[in-house]
This record gives structure tokens, C-alpha cells and sequence, in this order.
């Protein structure tokens, strides 16, 4: 069993304790779970001692929301609203899944890209149309095992035909275009509880790292009977309740004509609120929905970016920690952020805010926005208890930061430097359960530059094909953009006015 003992560092533990406040000191890490942390701790003989001088060392970053099905698509599309960026993205027409060895290899490219920015738990909303295939989840979870990163993965489900989870969508669009749409049956409850039954049996803690959650796409999208099996079934197994509410406009005034009260009223009243639930987005909650959402203890992924590049607005975060709602941070997919890095989400998650509103006392601070990235994302995650703050007995999730460099110079305080200066690029190692991931500017684990080279020779013709795919969809935008632009002329919309989710 491995030991190392970093000397001399300056700490941030996240703990309950000291929090963002920064201690000198030392850190032992024996085999995958953090040992010691005081000064002057004593090395037994084998052990790897790191220099910590002009160090920090902080919890790895936890990216609570993502969906490593968008991997190849970073820096395709802008000036789309979600959906009609859907659309493009995943493609309602002429969707084909992928084949294996580039399935591995776009999971594979998101935990290099993750760790490389401090990353060391991610939340992969995994969504692999059109059928529920435990092989090809396993790629997944080989591809994550490989990388060796921590993550939570899924497999999304939806058993609610697509135009019936769109308020005026089957009004509008002509019935020979609905035609064209799949028609296929959805799968059944019973199916899918018993794939992920069968994937929490196969992936749950694999290698000490992995767990399968369960994720329901969202409320609208699946039946009553889904989600309360969904919901019973995490609970039941301890895993995330991980599903998308009221991130657009559009969802805002879908529970409303589609059920008769908001997304959220409609999960309460079918009792899939809890500690278990994490939202993704949650932008276009009203004070009802979050009273609800704060009684349940459940939590929120925040997607600073990916709300902003998508015209989504702003979620009112403040209130909802005010209203005792865990918040993380996300970066939502790759094609709706373009990039892994959770130090960018921190950083538009501290500015955004300002602009909600006048009352500067109520602003997000630096170390609001540090919680959320670390301990929130782990809470949300279900892991808290695992990782997400350096404490003994926890494992030794960690990353170790250059102080020496145009970040953090001249130092004032390292929370904000985090935050508002921080872009990654001063992380000299990354740790995940006690092993180096990324030491010395390389990652350890992996051969990042045959995969790179592998993944920029094959995905060129891929991306030809998924073009072909666009082109098909293309036909289906005009209905999309008239439901959403009638969705924002809502008359409902005026009771969201002032809490920054427009």
C-alpha cells in the first residue's frame, strides 16, 4: 500500500471546521484515504514525500452535472436556444449510436479533459439512444476505470414520446411531420428498473471509484410511474435521483399546460423530492417551487455556462441556499459549454449574480462559489461522506496548486484567487484515491497523446455523418422555435420577474 506525505502546503480542507480558511501544514495520505492532516507528521520509511512549499492543496473539483454523450460536439454550435439546439445535438431524425471503440474514446477524452482541470468527480448524465444496453454502459464505466477518475454515471431514460412532453407541440406541427418522428414504443418501467438494477449489481463501486445513478431525463419527459419507481429504486440503493427541471422558458410553462402546477409541485405531489434528488438547471423556479425543493433537502446542479450559452437564464441561487438547497456546479455537456473545466463555471458563477439585482449583500461570494464546487457537488452526488474536503478517513481526492505563478501574485486571498483569477492552469498534480493522476504536467494513467491522435483521426468521419444528421433535423426547427417563442410570451412568466431567471 502506497503512502505519500505532502510537507509543508497551504491547505484548504472544505471541512466543516475551517472551510475555505487557508492552514499550513502536512497531509498524510496512506493507500486511498487521507490519514493525517496537522503539522510536522512523521513519514514511516517508503514513503513518497512531496514538497509543499509554495503549494496549495485543496479537495478535487466535482463537476455535478454532464453528459459525455456531447464530447465530440465542443465548439459546434452557438445562438440556439435548448430546444432547437436538441435538435442538432442529439437529433430527433437520423441518429445513429456510436460505435463502440469511439463510445470509449469520447468517454475516455472527457475524464482526461476533466482531470487535467482539477476534476476529480464527475456526474456523466450518460444518454445513449436509441435502447438501454448494459455492454455499452460498461464501455463507459471501462473508459472512466481506465482514466482513473471518480465518477457516477447513468443511463437517461424517457418514456414519454418527445412531442408529448412539449407544451404546443403537437398543435402546431403538422401531422405528416409528426409522422416522421419515432414511433417506436417507450421502454417499460419494468425494463428499465431492471437494467439498472442489473447495472447497480455490475458497476456499483467498481474499483472503489464508481457508482451507477439513476436519472429519470426529467418530469415532463417520463410517466408518474417512472419516476416513483426511479425514485424508490434510489433511494433504496443510496445513488442520485438525477434528472433536469425547469431549465428554459419552455419548461417553465410546460408543468402548468401539461399537468396543471410547475415541474416541481408536479415531482412533490408524486413524492420523488429528497435527499436523493439532484436538479439539473433549476432556472426558472418560482418561491413555491423552492420552499418545496429547500423542505426536501435535495440538491442543485448549477450550470452557470451552459444556462448563459443557451439563452436559459440565470438560476436564483441565493434564494435557493437560502431555502437550505445543496448547490454544485456543473458544466453541462461539452456541446453546450465546450469545455470540462468547472474552474471556468466557478469563475461566470461568481460574476453572473451581480446582475440579478441590486442588492450586493445578496451577490454569490468566493466562498460560496468554493462550497458548491467541492463539498455541494460531492452532497449532490452522494458522496460527501467519501470526498469533496480533506479530512482523515476520507478519500484522498485531491489537487496541488502552483502559488507561485500569475494567479495567485500577489496573494490576497486564496478563495477569491480561486475563483475569480484561477483558470487551472497553475494545478501541478491531481490525486484520485491516493494515486497520482496528473503529476509533473502529464496524466499518469493514461497515453494522452495516442489518444489524442486516435481520437483526431477517427472522429472526422464521424462528425461527417452526424452532419448528415443535422441537415435532417434542420426540418423539424421551425416548429421548435415557434414553441419557443410562444412559450416566451407566456402570460406565467411574469411571476418569475426579478429573480434572475430571465
Amino acid at each position: 500500500m502506497t503512502r505519500t506525505l505532502i510537507r509543508d502546503a497551504t491547505i484548504v480542507t472544505m471541512d466543516a471546521r475551517t472551510g475555505c480558511a487557508p492552514v499550513r501544514g502536512d497531509i498524510l495520505i496512506d493507500g486511498a484515504a487521507i490519514a493525517a492532516i496537522g503539522p510536522d507528521l512523521q513519514a514511516g520509511e517508503g514513503t513518497e514525500i512531496v514538497d509543499g512549499r509554495d503549494r496549495l492543496v485543496m479537495p478535487g473539483l466535482v463537476n455535478a452535472h454532464t453528459h459525455s454523450s456531447e464530447t465530440f460536439f465542443k465548439g459546434r454550435y452557438e445562438r440556439m436556444p435548448l430546444e432547437i439546439w436538441l435538435l442538432y445535438a442529439y437529433g430527433m431524425l437520423a441518429a445513429e449510436p456510436l460505435p463502440p471503440r469511439l463510445l470509449y474514446l469520447r468517454s475516455l477524452l472527457l475524464a482526461m479533459e476533466s482531470l487535467r482541470g482539477g476534476v476529480t468527480l464527475l456526474c456523466d448524465d450518460f444518454f445513449d439512444p436509441p435502447a438501454h444496453d448494459i455492454d455499452r454502459l460498461g464501455i463507459v464505466f471501462q473508459a472512466y476505470a481506465d482514466a482513473g477518475i471518480r465518477a457516477n454515471v447513468s443511463s437517461v431514460v424517457m418514456d414519454v414520446p418527445a412531442l408529448d412532453a412539449l407544451p404546443y407541440a403537437r398543435a402546431i406541427m403538422p401531422p405528416e411531420v409528426q409522422t416522421l418522428l419515432p414511433a417506436g414504443p417507450p421502454v417499460s418501467v419494468e425494463a428499465y428498473i431492471a437494467f439498472c438494477r442489473e447495472a447497480l449489481a455490475r458497476f456499483a463501486g467498481r474499483d472503489g471509484r464508481l457508482n451507477y445513478m439513476i436519472a429519470p431525463s426529467a418530469p415532463q419527459r417520463c410517466t408518474p410511474a417512472m419516476l416513483q419507481v426511479c425514485h424508490a429504486l434510489a433511494v433504496e440503493a443510496g445513488v442520485p435521483f438525477h434528472l433536469h427541471v425547469l431549465e428554459t422558458v419552455t419548461q417553465a410553462v410546460t408543468g402548468p399546460m401539461l399537468y396543471g402546477k410547475s415541474l416541481v409541485r408536479h415531482m412533490a405531489d408524486l413524492g420523488v423530492l429528497s435527499r436523493n434528488t439532484t436538479i439539473a438547471h433549476a432556472v426558472w423556479v418560482d418561491d413555491d417551487d423552492i420552499a418545496l425543493m429547500g423542505a426536501a433537502g435535495c440538491s442543485v446542479a448549477h450550470n452557470a455556462i451552459s444556462n448563459q450559452k443557451l439563452g436559459a437564464g440565470i438560476a436564483p441561487v441565493r434564494r435557493l441556499m437560502d431555502a437550505g438547497v445543496t448547490v454544485a456546479l456543473g458544466t453541462d455537456g461539452l456541446s453546450s459549454n465546450d469545455t470540462a473545466r468547472i474552474f471556468d463555471v466557478m469563475r461566470v458563477a461568481g460574476l453572473i449574480h451581480s446582475a440579478t439585482g441590486p442588492d450586493y449583500g445578496r451577490w454569490l461570494g468566493a466562498e460560496d462559489v468554493l462550497r458548491a464546487a467541492t463539498i455541494g457537488g460531492a452532497r449532490s452526488a452522494m458522496l460527501d461522506a467519501t470526498t469533496g474536503s480533506l479530512e482523515p478517513g476520507k478519500a484522498a481526492d485531491l489537487i496541488v496548486l502552483d502559488l507561485a505563478g500569475y494567479a495567485f501574485t500577489p496573494l490576497n486571498d486564496i478563495a477569491k484567487h480561486l475563483v475569480f483569477a484561477e483558470n487551472g492552469s497553475s494545478i501541478e498534480r491531481v490525486m484520485v484515491a491516493g494515486r497520482w493522476v496528473l503529476k509533473d504536467g502529464a496524466l499518469t494513467v493514461v497515453d494522452e497523446r495516442a489518444v489524442l491522435a486516435e481520437i483526431r483521426d477517427a472522429v472526422p468521419a464521424l462528425l461527417k455523418k452526424h452532419a448528415q444528421s443535422e441537415l435532417a433535423n434542420r426540418a423539424l426547427e421551425p416548429w421548435f422555435a415557434e414553441i419557443h417563442r410562444r412559450a416566451s410570451c407566456h402570460p406565467r412568466l411574469d411571476r418569475y420577474a426579478g429573480d434572475g431567471a430571465a
